[in-house]
C-alpha cells in the first residue's frame, strides 16, 4: 500500500537581487520585510516569550531552535492545550509547551510508545493476534487483544526479549496522514477488524494518523517518541479479561497491562510500592481486622463490624471537634426525597444516571446521590438575615449512586457511602474569606493522620449550568483564596461540578500514592434555582452564595485509605482497640479482668485474650490484629499490682504499676500521635 506523506509546506524564498543590498533603496528593503512578515509564523511559549519562525517548521525543530538542550531533550509538546506529536507543524499564533522525560507528559509518550513496542513484539510471537486499543494510563498502559492464544504470566518473559530487542534496533516511528479510504483498506487486508471498527467512528472530517515502526503499523492519533530506542525500562505486568468497548454484549477480549519507565529505579521503585500495597489491600486487612465485609445480597453495599464502627465514629467526633472550632451546626436530612426536588436542583438533567428512583403513593421519587437539596430545604425553613450568615451546615448524610458492577471496589468504590458533607450560605463578600477558613479545617484534618496533600482549581466542565458571569465571579474567588493562603495549585480544566468549580485536595499516603478526597464548591447556581436568599442591610433581598464542602470526602474511602496508609496500624487514638489484655496463664485470668476493667472505666478499648494458647501464641495473635499495646500480666505483676508493657512501636517497655500505664495511655489519646 502507498501511504499519502504528511502535505508539504510551501516556503517562501525572496529572489537573490542583482544589486547588492547596499545598492537597494529603502523602499525596496522594506517592501521585502514587509513581504518576509507575511509569511512568519509566531509561537508563544509557557514563560509569555514569543519565538518567530521565517517558514513553517515542525515542533521538533521549533524546539532546537529555541535550544539545542531543548531540542535534545524535548519528547512532547502541549499546542492550545493538546498534547501533541513534535513531528506535527507549529501553527501560527498557537501557545506551546514542550515536555522533557522529567515531565508526566513525557512518561505518558514513553508509555504511548511502549504500547506499539509491545504490540509489535506480540505481533512477531503470535501471528493472527488481532489488535483493539493501546492506551498510556496513570500508572502504565494496555492493549487489548483478540488471539486464539490465551495469555498467561508464562508468555511475558517471551515478550519482554521481543520488547528489547525491537528497542534495541531503535526503530523510528513515522507518522502517516491517510485517507479514510486508504486506512480502511490497509487494516481490511490485514484483518484487524477492530481497526476498521475504530476507523468507521470516527467523523467524517477526522484526520486519520497511521504509525508506523519497521514491520508493524497501527492506527493513532499519537503522540509517541520519535524511535523505540527510549523504550528500555518496561515490565509486563498482569493480563485480564476486558469487553469491547466496555459493553458485556460484545466479545470479551485480552487485556495486557504494563508499565515503562525511563529510569530502572523508577521501575524498582514502582514495584515496591505495589508488592506493598498488596500486603496493604484494605479489602484483605479489612477481613483480617474484622472491620467491614461485602456480601452477594449487597455488591457495592458495605457491612460495618463493630471494630469498623469504632473507626467511623472517631473520626465523625473528631470532624465534631472541627464543626464546633470552625462554627458549624450539624443537620440531617432524608434520604429519600421527590423527583420534584432533583428536578429544581439540575440533578436530573446531569445525573440522572447514577441515581436510584421509588414510587410512594403512585408519585416519584429519588435516592439522594447528594445531600445539598436537602441542606437548601433547611436553610429555607426561616427567612434568614445578613446576620444569620456565614451559616455553615455539617451533615454527615448517607449517599446512593449507582456504580457499574465492574467499577466496584472495595470501599474505594461503593454505592452507598457517607458524605461528611457541609453547606455554607454566605454573601457574596464572604466567599473567600470562608474559602480561606474551609482549607485552614482541611490543613488540621489530614495533619492528624500524617497526610501530605495537594490542590487542584477545577474549571468548568462542558456538562454544566449557569452564565459565564456566575461562573467566573465563582472561579476567581476561588483563586484568589488559594493564593492568599500561598499553598500551590494546579488548574484542572474542565473538571468541575456542573454548578460551579472547585478546589479538589489531594492526599498522599506512606506510599507516596494520591487520593482525592476534600472538595471546595463554590456554587452561584443552586442558589439561584432554589431562590435562596436573605434580607441585607438595605431591609431588601438578596440571593444567597452557596459552598460546598466535604473533607474526608466519603467516609468509606477515606477508612480505606487510612487502612492502607497505616497498614491496619491505626494510630492509637483511633484503633478499635487499644489494649490486649493478655494472661500468661489460666490462673492470671481473674487479674487480667481485673486489669481491663480499670482501662475501660477510663474510656479505653480493650479485650482480654481468653484463648488457652501458648503466651507466644497469644503474643503473635496482637501482632497479628496490630493492637497498639499490649498489658502481659503474670505471677509477678497479679503480686506487684503492675502491668507488663509490650508496645506496637517500641517493643518490650518493662513494668509499670496500671495508674502510671492509663495516665501515659490517656495523655497519649489526647494528643492524637501517629
Amino acid at each position: 500500500m502507498n501511504f499519502r506523506p504528511l502535505e508539504g509546506w510551501k516556503f517562501f524564498y525572496f529572489s537573490k537581487s542583482l544589486q547588492s543590498k547596499a545598492e537597494r533603496c529603502p523602499q525596496q528593503r522594506e517592501a521585502e520585510n514587509t513581504e518576509r512578515k507575511k509569511f512568519m509564523i509566531t509561537i508563544k511559549l509557557k514563560d509569555g516569550k514569543e519565538k518567530q519562525f521565517e517558514s513553517a517548521v515542525s515542533l521538533a525543530d521549533a524546539a532546537k531552535a529555541i535550544s539545542n538542550s531543548l531540542g535534545r531533550d524535548a519528547l512532547v509538546a502541549k499546542v492550545n492545550g493538546e498534547l501533541t506529536d513534535l513531528r506535527d507543524p507549529i501553527v501560527d499564533g498557537s501557545e506551546v509547551e514542550f515536555f522533557t522525560k522529567e515531565d508526566k507528559e513525557g512518561l505518558f509518550t514513553l508509555r504511548h510508545t511502549a504500547s506499539h513496542v509491545m504490540a509489535q513484539a506480540i505481533q512477531h510471537l503470535f501471528p493472527g493476534t488481532k489488535f483493539a486499543i493501546g492506551p498510556a494510563i496513570d500508572d502504565g498502559f494496555y492493549y487489548d487483544l483478540d488471539s486464539d492464544h490465551v495469555f498467561s504470566q508464562e508468555d511475558f518473559p517471551a515478550i519482554e526479549k521481543e520488547m528489547a530487542k525491537i528497542a534495541k534496533e531503535n526503530i523510528p516511528l513515522v507518522k502517516k496522514v491517510v485517507s479514510r479510504a486508504e486506512a480502511l483498506k490497509f487494516f481490511q487486508d490485514k484483518g484487524q477488524d477492530y481497526k476498521v471498527m475504530l476507523i468507521n467512528d470516527l467523523p467524517e472530517d477526522a484526520q486519520i494518523s497511521l504509525y508506523e515502526q519497521g514491520d508493524f503499523t497501527d492506527l493513532c492519533a499519537g503522540p509517541h517518541l520519535r524511535s523505540t530506542g527510549k523504550v528500555k525500562v518496561f515490565k509486563i505486568m498482569t493480563v485480564a479479561g476486558a469487553y469491547w468497548r466496555g459493553d458485556s454484549k460484545n466479545k470479551m477480549l485480552q487485556r495486557i497491562y504494563a508499565t515503562a519507565f525511563f529510569k530502572k529505579e523508577d521501575l524498582d521503585h514502582f514495584l515496591f510500592v505495589r508488592a506493598e500495597a498488596e500486603k496493604r489491600d484494605h479489602r484483605k486487612l479489612g477481613k483480617q481486622l474484622d472491620l467491614f465485609s461485602f456480601h452477594e445480597e449487597g455488591p457495592g453495599f458495605p457491612f460495618f463490624h463493630p471494630k469498623g464502627m469504632v473507626l467511623r465514629n472517631k473520626l465523625m467526633d473528631y470532624e465534631r471537634e472541627l464543626f464546633k472550632e470552625f462554627g458549624y451546626v450539624e443537620i440531617m436530612t432524608p434520604i429519600i426525597l421527590s423527583k420534584k426536588l432533583w428536578i429544581q436542583s439540575g440533578h436530573w438533567d446531569h445525573y440522572k444516571e447514577n441515581m436510584y428512583f421509588t414510587k410512594i403513593d403512585d408519585e416519584d421519587y429519588a435516592i439522594k446521590p447528594m445531600n445539598c437539596p436537602g441542606g437548601i430545604l433547611y436553610f429555607k425553613t426561616q427567612q434568614r438575615s445578613y446576620r444569620d450568615l456565614p451559616m455553615r451546615v455539617g451533615e454527615f448524610g448517607i449517599v446512593h449512586r449507582h456504580e457499574l458492577k465492574g467499577a466496584l471496589h472495595g470501599l474505594f468504590r461503593v454505592r452507598c457511602f457517607t458524605q461528611d458533607d457541609a453547606h455554607i450560605f454566605m454573601t457574596q463578600d464572604q466567599m473567600k474569606d470562608e474559602v480561606i477558613k474551609c482549607m485552614a479545617m482541611y490543613k488540621k484534618m489530614y495533619g492528624v493522620f500524617g497526610l501530605e496533600y495537594h490542590v487542584e482549581l477545577s474549571t468548568r466542565p462542558e456538562n454544566s449550568m449557569g452564565s459565564d458571569e456566575l461562573w467566573e465571579i465563582s472561579t476567581n474567588a476561588l483563586r484568589e483564596a488559594i493564593e492568599k493562603t500561598g499553598v500551590p495549585y494546579q488548574i484542572n480544566e474542565g473538571d468541575g461540578a456542573f454548578y460551579g468549580p472547585k478546589l479538589d485536595f489531594h492526599v498522599q499516603d506512606s506510599l507516596g500514592r494520591t487520593w482525592q478526597c476534600g472538595t471546595i464548591q463554590m456554587d452561584m447556581q443552586l442558589p439561584e434555582r432554589f431562590d435562596v436568599n436573605y434580607i441585607g442591610e438595605d431591609g431588601e433581598k438578596h440571593r444567597a452564595v452557596m459552598l460546598h464542602r466535604a473533607g474526608y470526602g466519603s467516609l468509606e474511602r477515606f477508612i480505606g485509605i487510612l487502612i492502607e496508609h497505616f497498614a491496619g496500624a491505626f494510630p492509637t487514638w483511633i484503633a478499635p482497640v487499644q489494649v490486649k489484655v493478655i494472661p500468661v496463664t489460666e490462673k492470671n485470668m481473674d487479674y487480667a479482668k481485673t486489669v481491663a476493667a480499670a482501662l475501660s472505666d477510663s474510656d479505653i478499648r480493650v479485650e482480654v485474650e481468653e484463648a488457652n494458647e501458648t503466651l507466644g501464641y497469644k503474643i503473635r495473635k496482637a501482632q497479628m490484629e496490630k493492637v497498639p499495646y499490649m498489658l502481659i500480666v503474670g505471677d509477678k505483676e497479679m503480686k506487684t499490682h503492675t502491668v507488663a508493657i509490650r508496645s506496637r512501636k517500641n517493643g518490650d517497655e518493662g513494668s509499670s504499676p496500671l495508674p502510671m500505664f492509663v495516665a501515659n495511655l490517656i495523655r497519649e489519646i489526647k494528643s492524637r500521635e501517629y
